[in-house]
This record gives C-alpha cells, sequence and structure tokens, in this order.
C-alpha cells in the first residue's frame, strides 16, 4: 500500500474568509453613514455662505443706490449684481465711466447647493413659503433663488430641513 500523506494547501479556509467579509461589512455600516451626514452638512454650510454673500451684496447695492433694491425682470437683477452700475441702477461693463457701482458678485450668481440652480425668481411682492418650487425652470436655467425686490429678501429656492430643523427656505 501506499503510503498517504496529508497535504494541506496554505490559504484560507471558508470559515476564515466569511469572518473576514462580516468583518468588513460591519465596518461599513458604521462607517459610511458618517460620509453621508458630511456631505449633508458640506451642502447646509455652503447655502448658508452663499446666501449671506448674496444678502451682503444686496444690502451693499441698496446703500449705493440711495436705499433702492435690484429690481426689474430676473436678467435685470442678475445684471445689476454682476454689472457696474450707475445710482439709477443702469447696467455696463465694469470699468465703464460713470458707472462706479458694482459689480456686486463675479460672473453670475450662484449655484444652489441643493438643486443645482443658478437662476433667480423675482418677485414684486414679499416671499411667502409657497413660493419655493424645487423644480421652477426660467427658460433652460433652473431657479436657484426667490428674491423679493420689495423687501430685498432671498432665500434659496429647495424644500427639506437643516440639521436644526430650520426649513432650507427659512435660513
Amino acid at each position: 500500500m501506499r503510503n498517504l500523506k496529508k497535504s494541506r494547501r496554505g490559504g484560507f479556509t471558508l470559515i476564515e474568509v466569511l469572518i473576514v467579509v462580516v468583518i468588513l461589512g460591519i465596518l461599513a455600516a458604521t462607517v459610511l453613514p458618517q460620509f453621508t451626514a458630511s456631505t449633508a452638512n458640506a451642502k447646509e454650510s455652503a447655502l448658508r455662505a452663499d446666501l449671506a454673500q448674496l444678502r451682503s451684496q444686496i444690502q451693499l447695492y441698496r446703500f449705493q443706490h440711495d436705499g433702492v433694491f435690484p429690481s426689474g425682470t430676473a436678467d435685470n437683477v442678475v445684471k445689476q449684481l454682476t454689472l457696474a452700475s450707475d445710482v439709477a441702477g443702469n447696467t455696463a461693463a465694469a470699468g465703464t465711466a460713470g458707472f462706479p457701482y458694482g459689480p456686486y458678485l463675479m460672473g453670475q450668481l450662484p449655484t444652489n447647493p441643493y438643486n443645482g440652480g443658478s437662476g433667480i425668481l423675482v418677485k414684486a411682492t414679499a416671499i411667502s413659503s409657497t413660493d419655493v418650487d424645487a423644480a421652477a425652470v426660467q427658460g433652460t436655467v433652473k431657479v436657484g433663488w426667490i428674491y423679493s425686490t420689495l423687501t430685498g429678501q432671498i432665500i434659496a429656492n429647495v424644500t427639506g430641513t437643516a440639521a436644526d430643523n430650520t426649513a432650507l427656505s427659512a435660513l
């Protein structure tokens, strides 16, 4: 009879592999939600920063234009904030003689981090919560902001709540 030796290959058993897979699954289940929360916090911070910038620049425009907020159509408001202007609110390219104010924002309005919109819905009345429509589009541009020429108030055109349970449109 032949002498049979048990030969064993060097490697991992099925049980060892399963234990490693289970451990990796547990680690993934605990780490991934932390990344999701970080993304939500980053969006909220970006939204707050964008709103602060927009609000401060609208107030600066008002100060330099004898108490008048940017006004007119959405296109007009964007031009008044992104181009140079005179005291009457007429606009021209930056550096044009006779247009000493602005630009208040460089290039365009910031993009809303929640809905990706950079367009602005302009209202001649005060803004209400029913004005928020996160899917709103003006032409081909998604509406990211809602602005009142009456009060100078600007809000994000987005639904949902912030980390402190405040409505995102009320930030």
